[in-house]
């Protein structure tokens, strides 16, 4: 709530249960992206918070967004995961991909594909996340002039609290700042902000 008071605009999370927890309390005084990475079984809350998910990776969620959207009369923005670490253990999706998954998710009406988010693969050093969020923005930009219908390449979500330097000259306009604002995260719940 403070955080809000304060001027912050958009709140993302990484877990749902605390999302709603904070949704309860917060309200709609900010926007809601969701961050983290979502269960099929758990879309029908999701879509019922979020004013945005930043982590669709196929085109089984994606449906089921939709699915869920349609029966709120609601259509969604939403961000492709890009997995540019190409990490086989994480979810996103490999850049060399996106495409085609992006032109697949075209046709459905309820929800909105209006750009890309990556988080990068652990690094030693700050300056390494550079390579791979230059190469999501390059994604990006060629996403953008194919011009594929109901797809409007406008955000790219890329940095956190380490890296937003890096992310901001390479691109981005989203960046998740949770441990500059709120602290590390301990066991209780903290949110990510954008």
């Amino acid at each position: 709530m403070e955080a809000a008071a304060a001027g912050i605009e958009i709140i993302g999370e990484n877990y749902l249960q605390e999302a709603e927890i904070a949704h309860q309390a917060i309200g709609n005084q900010v926007k809601w992206h969701f961050i983290g990475h979502l269960q099929k079984n758990k879309v029908k809350k999701a879509v019922a918070i979020f004013d945005m998910i930043e982590t669709v990776d196929s085109l089984e969620i994606a449906a089921e967004i939709n699915k869920r959207c349609a029966q709120l009369g609601k259509t969604l923005p939403v961000l492709i995961e890009i997995n540019s670490g190409r990490e086989p253990q994480k979810s996103g999706v490999y850049p060399e991909n996106a495409e085609a998954l992006i032109t697949s998710l075209s046709s459905l009406s309820n929800i909105r594909v209006m750009g890309l988010m990556t988080m990068g693969p652990p690094v030693s050093q700050v300056e390494e996340f550079r390579s791979f969020f230059r190469e999501t923005r390059q994604l990006f930009e060629k996403i953008k002039r194919l011009t594929i219908p109901n797809v409007e390449m406008k955000y790219l979500s890329m940095g956190m609290t380490d890296s937003y330097k890096i992310a901001l000259e390479e691109g981005a306009n989203i960046i998740r700042l949770g441990n500059k604002i709120f602290g590390e995260r301990a066991r209780g719940s903290r949110a990510e902000t954008d």
